[in-house]
């Protein structure tokens, strides 16, 4: 049995991955300061002796005994992160200070959830690892693609000078259930829209593309992630290479829920990316991963959680 400190726990990703490792026999604490979190994520956890749950904000010292540490806490989505830009960039940079302080005062493992958004609105399409980027360093959504490429900065100096045992993991759109329905994502955005009968928004031309990854193939690569030898550090790119336009959603979505709403056209977003396709070709060959669930099967479970918490 491990002692593994999982924060942001409470939220979509995080509360997957609480639930998957009691699951293999480990005693898992839940940090979280429930900004985007929520308690009804993981409130059928607590009767488990083996799960603890802290309130605490991560921008913050923490201490404690673990063996590994899974680094999830962070707003992700537009509407959230952009709610407190400074809180988002202080919750990036001062939140991996603190973890990357605790893991090396303990000797722990240090697992970074990093994200595609390090790729800005790219230039080179798929996206490797190798990928410096194409980020506005002052846009709206500069807190958080800046504030995580800073936050990979810190993790591999302190594996440089402090020899922490770090792995990062660099993670294309996720869904699934436990998303907050109000988070402004474009699978939630859509989903909730379909099944409340109201137009479905589209910011853009609609031929925009994403590549959409579910939930349970990503929290099975975090593991795997996490249990390579000291030698692996990443940046790895966790996501479903099939790439679909974001019109294609919207019209699967409405298919899948059997809605009668309309598609209509808003003005694009500030610095929305045109493309998002990751190469996983690390991932296939470090960590024999990839995704088994393919979109219509992910958005058939995402829609069935979404009507019951309507």
């Amino acid at each position: 049995m491990k002692r593994i400190l999982v924060t942001g726990g409470a939220g979509f990703l995080g509360s997957h991955l609480c639930e998957r490792l009691l699951n293999e026999g480990n005693e898992v604490i839940c940090l979280d300061n429930y900004f985007t979190g929520n308690k009804r994520n993981i409130v059928h956890l607590m009767g488990n002796p083996y799960f603890e749950v802290i309130r605490h904000d991560i921008t913050a010292p923490f201490f404690i005994e673990v063996d590994e540490i899974y680094n999830l806490a962070c707003p992700a989505s537009p509407i959230h992160y952009q709610y407190n830009p400074i809180k988002t960039v202080k919750t990036s940079v001062m939140g991996a200070i603190n973890m990357l302080g605790l893991a090396k005062r303990i000797n722990a493992k240090i697992l970074q959830a990093s994200t595609s958004e390090v790729y800005g609105d790219p230039t080179v399409h798929p996206q490797p690892e190798e990928y410096w980027g194409n980020v506005n360093p002052n846009g709206l959504r500069s807190c958080y693609d800046e504030g995580k490429r800073c936050a990979e900065t810190l993790f591999f100096d302190y594996h440089r000078q402090n020899h922490v045992k770090i792995k990062v993991v660099r993670i294309f759109n996720t869904y699934g259930p436990h998303m907050h329905p109000n988070d402004g994502r474009v699978v939630s955005n859509f989903i909730m829209q379909a099944l409340q009968g109201q137009d479905i928004t589209i910011y853009g031309s609609g031929e925009q593309t994403r590549s959409f990854c579910y939930c349970d193939d990503l929290i099975e690569g975090l593991i795997r992630m996490m249990a390579t030898d000291n030698s692996v550090t990443g940046p790895i790119n966790m996501g479903n290479p099939n790439e679909f336009t974001i019109k294609q959603l919207a019209e699967l979505v409405i298919e899948l829920t059997g809605s009668k709403s309309q598609i209509v056209y808003q003005p694009a977003a500030q610095d929305d990316p045109q493309q998002r396709q990751p190469i996983i070709d690390k991932a296939k060959a470090i960590l024999d991963w990839q995704p088994t669930v393919q979109l219509r099967e992910g958005l058939e479970k995402t829609i069935e959680y979404f009507r019951e918490i309507l």
